[in-house]
């Protein structure tokens, strides 16, 4: 039976690109459920994730990092992430330890400005600088923001994650339980997929190939031969038929690792054998049509 003093309240997770949000969320939550890549803005819907205890459930929303729009897509991602700021309990900004105190902290900041939600400043990567600094770090960015809270973490590491979800908990609101104890997200698999396995491709084919790939999952069915194992069917899209053929490697070498990594995280998603097939399709500039943006699971209705 739920006890009745339970906590339960959501919290977005903003930030510049690649200052750790989606290492974050994945340890937290203690799977893979959201993208991980050292390229910047990899993160493109929002991710919830769900943390459940005896006494409370956290609800993380991981949004696309808060950058000035190049293109469409750039304008639905930071609709997105200012969308959340209205939606939730507490807002996380975070930012990288190894980082000056940029522009693009302050575009952020100013953003927040005016919203009444408690915002935490979460300083990560503390493990990459040496325990002095992080005091100058603290003092410039209290001088631009009053923050409720400040915590120094490593995502990566660990550290002081425990007592970060110990003070996040404090300003819960009583309530109930939303998911079930045993989900991690409410993103269906097939999104999740998805984003499996364009993290192959972006980890692999390094500054060749940036923002412009996308995958659709074409069908996901189990294997009438062998009804424990499942078959997956994906197109990658890319937006150049030079970027098609890096993608596809010499001999389709590079699209075979890429199958190769990201069939290992789906098996583990889906606790099964998993026989992937992959194909690559151009679809030149996608990321600035609308109905393109729609088809590939970016649904600006949504938000």
């Amino acid at each position: 039976m739920q006890e009745t003093n339970f906590k339960s309240g959501f919290i977005s997770i903003i930030g510049r690109p690649n200052v750790g949000k989606s290492t974050f969320l994945n340890r937290v939550i203690g799977q893979k459920i959201a993208i991980m890549s050292d390229k910047p803005q990899t993160t493109r819907n929002k991710v919830q994730g769900v943390l459940t205890t005896d006494d409370s459930q956290l609800i993380f929303i991981d949004t696309p990092g808060i950058h000035k729009p190049k293109h469409k897509l750039g304008e639905f991602m930071l609709k997105t992430s200012k969308n959340t700021l209205r939606e939730v309990d507490v807002i996380m900004f975070m930012v990288n330890a190894e980082q000056k105190l940029g522009p693009g902290d302050q575009f952020i900041m100013d953003l927040l400005e005016g919203n009444d939600t408690p915002v935490f400043l979460i300083i990560n990567k503390i493990d990459r600088v040496h325990p002095d600094e992080l005091l100058t770090i603290i003092d410039r960015y209290k001088e631009k923001y009053d923050f409720a809270e400040i915590v120094p973490i490593s995502a990566l590491e660990g550290h002081n994650v425990d007592n970060l979800l110990t003070t996040l908990k404090k300003y819960m609101p009583e309530g109930p339980q939303y998911y079930p104890a045993d989900q991690v997200t409410d993103h269906p698999e097939r999104f999740i997929i998805s984003e499996l396995i364009r993290e192959k491709v972006l980890h692999l084919t390094r500054e060749e190939i940036p923002h412009s790939v996308a995958v659709v999952i074409d069908k996901i069915k189990r294997d009438e031969d062998n009804p424990e194992k499942i078959r997956v069917q994906a197109t990658i899209m890319v937006e150049r038929d030079s970027q098609k053929g890096i993608v596809i490697g010499k001999q389709g070498a590079m699209l075979k690792q890429v199958g190769t990594r990201a069939r290992k995280d789906i098996e583990m998603l889906l606790g099964s054998k998993v026989y992937l097939e992959l194909w690559v399709k151009v679809q030149k500039d996608w990321r600035n049509k609308s109905t393109h943006l729609r088809d590939f699971g970016f649904n600006e209705d949504e938000y």
